[in-house]
C-alpha cells in the first residue's frame, strides 16, 4: 500500500509521522522543536520541519502529505511573499485590548451570529487590530494574512516563488473558522471583517474542501490540512464524545452538525475536518500546570503524580485556580494563578499536588458544560495530550468530568489526523477510511462532592472584582 504522511506543527515542536495509507500503520516518524515564547517567525517552523521530515526518512516514497497545525497564528505576508514580521501565536495577549475593542465595536452577539464565535486574544482578527494599531508601517505592509498550516503546506508546494504566488496560498474550513472572519456555515471569508481589524483588504488563503488535493509537489499530493483540534479529532476517531485534549492548552470540542452561536464566548463555533463543525471551548492553561507545579514542590512530574494520587479526593480543601498564563475560558487574559483554602491542617505537598491536577481539569469541566449548554450531548470523554500520560490525571479526571473517560494509547493525534486526512486526499472517496486505533483504557470514578462548586466559587472571585 502507498504511504501517507501527517505532520503536527504545534506550539513546542513539529512531529512527523509516516503511515500505510490503507491499514495506518506506523512506519517511521520525526520530531524537532521550536523556539520558546509566543512570537516567532515562520521560518523557525520550516526549519524545524525540514528536520523532522529527515529524521523520519523524508518523502521520496510518500504519496500524500497533509499538516496540522496551531491555529490563530498571525502570518503576515507582503507583495513579493516575503514575511512581514514574526507571528503572533495563539498564546500572545497582548492583543487583549483589541478583542475587547471589536467586540464592543459591534456586540457579542453580533460576532457570535456572524463567524459562530465572540472575538478572544487568542484569535487572528484580534491580533490584526493590534498591527494595525501599535505597528501601522507593518499592517500597511501586509498583503496577505495566513496560518501556520497555511504557511507550511504553501512551503511544501513550493508555491511561495513565481507569479500569483498569494494567489496559490490554501487552507481549510477548520483552520480559517479560528480567524474571526470566516463564516463556517456559508464557507465565506467575512472581508469586511478582516478590514474593520486590519483597516485595509488583504489576500486570503483559498479554503480547499476536507479531501481535495491543495497542491502539489512533483507527484506528492499535499492535502488541504487542518487547524490542530481538528486534525486530533480526525486522528482519534473520537465519534460521538467528546475530546479533551490536555496539551500547551487545554481542549474540549465535539462534532456537531451545527454551528454554534454563543454570545458568552466560552465556546467557539470552531469547523472540523469532514464538512461538519467542532463546538470547542479552550483553557489556556493545562499540562503545563502540572510542569509548574512540578518545579514548585521540587518533585518530577512522575512524583507529582504519586503525591496526588495520596492525597484524599478535594485535596483537603486545597483549590487552585491555575490561571498561570491568564486564561481564556472564561476570559480574564491579564489573570494569574492563586491556591485558596490553606490551613494549617492541610498544608501538605500532596494536597497541592492534586488541587493543581483538579484544579486544571475543572477548567476543562467548565469548558465541557458550556459545550453541552450549546447542545452538545456527552455520554464520555476521549482524554489525549502530553497531561494524558499522568495516572494522577486519568484517574482524577472521570470524578471531575462526572462520566467514563477514555485513554487511548500515547500517540501523536494531530499528526495521525493529518495522515489519515492525506490517504482520504490519496483514495478520493465520499469518507475518509477508517483505521484500526490503538488500544485504549477506559477510567471510571464517583464525582468528588463539593470539588466543582468549591472550584467555581474560588474562579469566580476573578470575574467579580
Amino acid at each position: 500500500m502507498p504511504l501517507v504522511a501527517g505532520v503536527d506543527s504545534s506550539t513546542q515542536s513539529c512531529k512527523v509521522v509516516i503511515r500505510d495509507a490503507g491499514t495506518g500503520r506506523l512506519v517511521r516518524q520525526g520530531k524537532a522543536s521550536h523556539p520558546e515564547g509566543t512570537e516567532v517567525h515562520p521560518d523557525a517552523w520550516w526549519q524545524a520541519l525540514t528536520a523532522a521530515l529527515r529524521q523520519a526518512g523524508g518523502l521520496d516514497d510518500v504519496s500524500a502529505v497533509s499538516v496540522g497545525g496551531q491555529q490563530h497564528g498571525m502570518v503576515c505576508l507582503d507583495e513579493a511573499g516575503q514575511v512581514v514580521r514574526a507571528a503572533l501565536l495563539w498564546n500572545d495577549t497582548r492583543s487583549a485590548t483589541a478583542a475587547a475593542d471589536l467586540v464592543a465595536e459591534l456586540g457579542a452577539r453580533h460576532w457570535a451570529e456572524a463567524v459562530g464565535s465572540v472575538p478572544l486574544a487568542s484569535f487572528t482578527v484580534t491580533k490584526l487590530r493590534w498591527l494595525a494599531e501599535h505597528e501601522p508601517e507593518n499592517a500597511a505592509r501586509t498583503a496577505a494574512v495566513c496560518l501556520p498550516h497555511d504557511w507550511l503546506s504553501w512551503k511544501l508546494a513550493q508555491a511561495d516563488s513565481g507569479s500569483d504566488r498569494l494567489g496559490r496560498l490554501v487552507t481549510d474550513r477548520s483552520d480559517a473558522s479560528g480567524t474571526g472572519y470566516f463564516d463556517g456555515r456559508s464557507n465565506r471569508y467575512r472581508t469586511d471583517l478582516l478590514v474593520r481589524a486590519l483597516g485595509h483588504e488583504a489576500a486570503l488563503p483559498r479554503v480547499a474542501g476536507p479531501a481535495e488535493v491543495a497542491g502539489t509537489a512533483g507527484s506528492l499530493l499535499i492535502g488541504p490540512g487542518a487547524g490542530d483540534n481538528a486534525a486530533g479529532a480526525l486522528g482519534v476517531q473520537v465519534g460521538a464524545d467528546v475530546l479533551v485534549s490536555l496539551g500547551t492548552s487545554g481542549v474540549a470540542c465535539a462534532r456537531s452538525e451545527v454551528q454554534p452561536a454563543d454570545p458568552s464566548g466560552l465556546v467557539a463555533g470552531f469547523s472540523d475536518a469532514t464538512g461538519a463543525f467542532l463546538p470547542l471551548a479552550c483553557t489556556l492553561n493545562a499540562a503545563r500546570v502540572l510542569d509548574a507545579t512540578a518545579r514548585l514542590l521540587g518533585v518530577s512530574l512522575a512524583e507529582l503524580s504519586s503525591l496526588a494520587l495520596t492525597a484524599e479526593p478535594g485535596a483537603g480543601g486545597v483549590t487552585v485556580v491555575p490561571y498561570l498564563e491568564g486564561e481564556r475560558t472564561p476570559n480574564l487574559p491579564l489573570a494569574t494563578g492563586a491556591v485558596h483554602g490553606l490551613t494549617l491542617a492541610n498544608s501538605q505537598p500532596a494536597n497541592l499536588a492534586r488541587a493543581a491536577v483538579e484544579g486544571m481539569l475543572c477548567g476543562l469541566a467548565a469548558g465541557l458544560d458550556a459545550l453541552i449548554e450549546q447542545g452538545v450531548s456527552a455520554s464520555g470523554v476521549h482524554l489525549i495530550g502530553g497531561a494524558a500520560r499522568s495516572e494522577a490525571v486519568v484517574r482524577i479526571a472521570p470524578a471531575v468530568f462526572g462520566m467514563p473517560v477514555t485513554v487511548p494509547e500515547p500517540a501523536e493525534y494531530v499528526a495521525d489526523g493529518a495522515a489519515r486526512q492525506a490517504a482520504w486526499v490519496l483514495a478520493g472517496t465520499a469518507q475518509p477510511p477508517v483505521w484500526e486505533l490503538s488500544r485504549s483504557a477506559v477510567f471510571d470514578a464517583a464525582p468528588t462532592a463539593g470539588l466543582r462548586e468549591r472550584y467555581a466559587e474560588a474562579a469566580g472571585k476573578y470575574l467579580n472584582r
